[in-house]
């Protein structure tokens, strides 16, 4: 299924402005299956929060790597769809083009809603990737074979970077610069910190009530 659906990936930019981004990320009970997603909307030129969902649910699909959508996407569409903000475009905590088959969590996403999406995952990828600089905005490229598929980037000086792909609708360059600019004080683009946040925010209070 990745592999046919790769084929419906589209690397452009599209020609509607970026106004307001959504971070998406899941969060998992350490002593239970519970799960919980978050979706958080954020107005692109001062990162307002304009809205959020929750939702709490679980997953049949166990954890195989190359194979997170499959786990983690149906709980993360219902989040979306419980939004009363349709974002401009989607940051997923995960990878994009930089996938085995090119078809990550983002791309997943992006094509299931056919909407602009980008991935930026925490850790580094099966691929070889040199470090970037130390500055901000360093960047180096993740290639497979002769292939651009995603780029180390610097988010803050002499922080570990991060890791942008291409999920769907984007350029990489523009999701490189989106990255960035979503980024200006902490290591991870503030869309997936805020989603982040409430979803262990939201475990914390389950746990505490028992």
């Amino acid at each position: 299924m990745q592999t046919e659906l790769a084929g419906c990936v589209v690397v452009a930019d599209d020609d509607r402005p970026v106004e307001t981004v959504a971070g998406l990320d899941i969060a998992y009970g350490k002593d239970s299956d519970e799960a919980v997603a978050t979706a958080v909307v954020l107005r692109r030129g001062d990162l307002a929060v304009l809205d959020e969902t929750v939702v709490r649910g679980t997953s049949d699909f166990p954890y195989v790597p190359g194979l997170l959508a499959f786990r983690e996407l149906p709980l993360l569409l219902k989040a979306i769809e419980a939004l009363t903000v349709t974002p401009d475009l989607y940051v997923c905590d995960g990878y994009g083009l930089t996938h085995p088959r090119r078809f990550g969590l983002a791309c997943h996403l992006g094509v299931v809603l056919d909407a602009p999406a980008i991935g930026v995952a925490k850790n580094p990828p099966h691929l070889p990737v040199d470090p970037p600089g130390a500055a901000r905005g360093a960047w180096t490229p993740i290639a497979a074979g002769e292939e651009t598929v995603g780029c180390a980037l610097r988010t803050q000086d002499g922080v570990k970077p991060v890791y942008v792909s291409v999920g769907h609708r984007r350029t990489l360059d523009s999701a490189r610069d989106l990255v960035l600019e979503l980024a200006p004080r902490y290591r991870l683009p503030e869309p997936i910190r805020a989603a982040d946040q409430l979803g262990r925010k939201r475990l914390a209070e389950r746990t505490a009530a028992g």
